[in-house]
C-alpha cells in the first residue's frame, strides 16, 4: 500500500519543486518554510506561514509526535530542499478540536505547503 500518494485517513503529497539527498531520520531536528490554508473551511484561505512578516522559518523533532500527524508523517519522507503540498485529512490536522486561534474550524481538512530547508 503506497501512503505517499492518498489514504482516506490521513494526506496526500504532491511534490511541487523535488529535493536531494537524504530524508530526515525520526528525532531529528527539521526546519521548513510552511504555509497553512483552510481557514474557516476555506481551502484557498491562509491562515498562517512562516514567510510573513515577523515571522521564521519552524523548527521540530520529526516523527515524535510533537506536531500534527500529517507533518509527522509527510516531512520524515521529504528530501533536502523539496516542496510538497500536503492535504490532510482532519484527524492527521487539529481534529475535532480545530484551533480556534487561527480561524481552523473543528473537523476541518487542511492544506499545507512545507519546504524542508534543514535536518539535524
Amino acid at each position: 500500500k503506497n501512503r505517499m500518494r492518498s489514504t482516506i485517513m490521513g494526506f496526500t503529497k504532491t511534490i511541487l519543486k523535488a529535493g536531494s539527498g537524504a530524508t530526515p531520520q525520526k528525532g531529528q531536528s527539521v526546519t521548513v518554510h510552511c504555509t497553512g490554508f483552510g481557514k474557516n473551511g476555506n481551502m484557498s484561505e491562509k491562515f498562517w506561514s512562516t514567510k510573513d512578516p515577523g515571522q521564521e522559518p519552524f523548527t521540530f523533532q520529526v516523527g515524535m509526535g510533537g506536531v500534527i500527524k500529517g507533518w509527522d508523517e509527510s516531512v520524515i519522507d521529504m528530501q533536502l530542499g523539496e516542496l510538497a503540498k500536503i492535504e490532510c485529512t482532519p484527524d492527521y490536522a487539529y481534529g475535532s478540536g480545530g484551533f480556534s486561534a487561527w480561524g481552523i474550524l473543528p473537523n476541518s481538512p487542511l492544506i499545507f505547503e512545507i519546504e524542508v530547508l534543514s535536518f539535524k
